[in-house]
């Protein structure tokens, strides 16, 4: 037996999702599965996430967030910005900033006008065992060090490509070129996504740096693929290149589905992210009742 199950399509900077809402409405036990089904671009809605609504026992709301392939991540900077949209256009709150309970802790976005979402992401995580990489050891940062690729994967590829890595809440691999356009992604994301240095995996970001003011970014999503956005993957290549001393500590990431900002004053700073949040539309999809 089916029923129908709500569902907002959204995105953020072009990053899109699919939200259902766990406070109004009854859901699947296998949220995984539906994450599956839901996010195929050819069956489904198509979704780079799926992002779930519950309440929260520690904060005033809770996101849960799965990936394309069924897979359950920590933290999505531009799904969170989604996510309070959606919380305020459904009026489960009128809160100018609120507390979201994600895998990787309490994240506390603001409302930053019409359409914009302002949000503290916090300290970044330097320390390669907790990022998790074993590109380094001690107490970081992991900063420009060899990466291998399998041989003949990118014959193109700069002679020896360096790595940083980051983690907002989840692991980031990034990787300055001169043009990011030229990157095979397909092809190399996949490889650096699986590499052997990420025992979680990593979301990958390829940067090219345009001025102390402006980065380019491409991002491979762990458990998607290319995306044309990524909100922590920003927050990490800002905090990577910050350390690098390659650009300012207010820059704008320029993604392939819009613009962030980025700011980070100093170490012992959180790091601030401002971008956009749209809706696009509703909808109902046909879930078969559990038992």
């Amino acid at each position: 037996m089916s029923r129908p199950l709500p569902f907002t399509k959204m995105h953020g900077a072009g990053n899109d999702f699919v939200l259902f809402d766990g406070i109004r409405n009854a859901l699947p036990s296998d949220l995984s599965k539906l994450a599956r089904a839901i996010a195929d671009r050819h069956f489904g809605v198509g979704c780079d996430q799926m992002l779930v609504v519950r309440p929260s026992e520690v904060a005033d709301f809770c996101m849960d967030i799965y990936n394309a392939d069924g897979s359950q991540v920590e933290m999505c900077a531009n799904g969170i910005r989604a996510f309070y949209k959606y919380l305020r256009d459904a009026e489960h709150t009128r809160a100018d900033e609120i507390g979201v309970e994600t895998l990787s802790g309490i994240v506390r976005p603001q409302w930053a006008g019409e359409g914009r979402v302002k949000v503290d992401m916090g300290l970044p995580v330097l320390i390669p065992e907790k990022i998790p990489t074993t590109l380094a050891t001690g107490a970081g940062p992991v900063l420009d060090v060899p990466i291998d690729l399998p041989d003949g994967l990118w014959p193109e590829a700069p002679h020896e490509l360096r790595a940083s890595s980051v983690s907002m809440g989840n692991p980031h691999c990034i990787i300055e070129v001169d043009a990011i356009d030229r990157i095979p992604l397909d092809r190399v994301g996949p490889a650096l996504e699986h590499h052997s240095a990420f025992p979680n995996r990593v979301n990958v970001e390829f940067i090219e740096i345009s001025s102390r003011e402006r980065i380019r970014q491409r991002t491979w999503e762990r458990g998607t693929g290319e995306t044309l956005a990524c909100g922590s993957g920003a927050c990490a290549v800002a905090v990577a290149s910050m350390l690098r001393d390659g650009v300012d500590r207010e820059i704008t990431i320029e993604l392939r589905g819009g613009e962030l900002q980025i700011a980070w004053a100093d170490e012992i700073s959180s790091v601030w992210m401002t971008g956009p949040a749209a809706s696009v539309f509703e909808g109902v999809w046909l879930v078969e009742d559990d038992g």
